[in-house]
């Protein structure tokens, strides 16, 4: 059986850059990325707020959407997080 992964995209506080990552445990990466200890490009732009996520059904196919929304524009990330989350709210009480 395959591991189970998600994909997800967080921001700042001001929505001006957007992250998209990729993990296996998402509550234990998100509450990394909001220590600043999940990354240097995170913990340099201040992103700590999770406002989409997505479960894959396993980490290849969590690696292939990740790459698919990186590919996309930052209008069809914007559109993908509105249609999921319209008001743009921190998720990471949710998860």
């Amino acid at each position: 059986m395959a591991k189970q992964a998600f994909v997800y995209i967080m921001t700042n506080y001001m929505h001006r850059v957007l992250y998209v990552g990729v993990t296996s445990n998402l509550k234990l990466r998100i509450s990394r990325h909001r220590e600043g200890t999940g990354g240097k490009f995170t913990a340099r732009y201040n992103i700590k707020k999770l406002v989409y996520y997505e479960c894959a059904e396993s980490v290849y196919a969590a690696i292939c959407r990740e790459k698919q929304i990186k590919g996309g524009s930052r209008l069809q990330k914007t559109k993908l997080i509105t249609a999921f989350n319209p008001e743009w709210r921190d998720l990471y009480d949710e998860i």
